[in-house]
């Protein structure tokens, strides 16, 4: 099988890879670059527990093929935050109970992330929709949507809380 060298931006390193046609996202970023952060639930696209940021939008890693990443910036989980200083989500998830079992955690904050980046203030409805591609069996959805919007720092209504 022919293979296709690639040039992208994982977490602000630029990488030089060789890859299969067939080879996805996901498994260039766990097998090869080591970046475990991004799991593997259905590889089919409805779990979430893959999303990585693509050129800042959140998407399904299990979906891309690694080919179609050439000259584009990934960010992971791990592109966020390190031990000594959590990203401010990351932070959130932690204060208001959103992690239980954490598989879906890494999603959940990137998908979070492409949110807040495009609207700094979202209504809990816009929140809900931001996250609905990521699944958690484990918290229901409460605190995940309180830890967004309390990075947001609005009231869950997309108006600014008052402190």
């Amino acid at each position: 099988m022919d293979k296709y060298t690639i040039s992208f931006k994982v977490n602000g390193e630029l990488k030089t890879v060789e890859v299969e046609p067939d080879l996805l996202l996901v498994d260039l970023l766990r097998e090869r670059l080591g970046l475990t952060g991004t799991k593997v639930g259905c590889r089919e696209g409805d779990c979430g527990a893959c999303t990585v940021l693509v050129d800042g939008k959140a998407c399904n890693s299990c979906l891309i093929l690694a080919v179609e990443v050439d000259g584009k910036e990934i960010t992971t989980i791990e592109g966020l935050g390190d031990y000594d200083k959590l990203h401010p989500l990351q932070q959130a998830f932690i204060e208001e109970g959103a992690v239980q079992c954490g598989f879906c955690t890494p999603g959940m904050i990137l998908s979070a992330k492409a949110l807040l980046d495009e609207n700094p203030h979202p209504s809990e409805a816009e929140i809900r929709r931001a996250i609905s591609g990521n699944l958690c069996r484990c918290t229901g959805y409460a605190k995940i949507v309180a830890a967004i919007a309390k990075v947001a720092g609005t009231n869950g209504a997309g108006e600014k809380e008052v402190r």
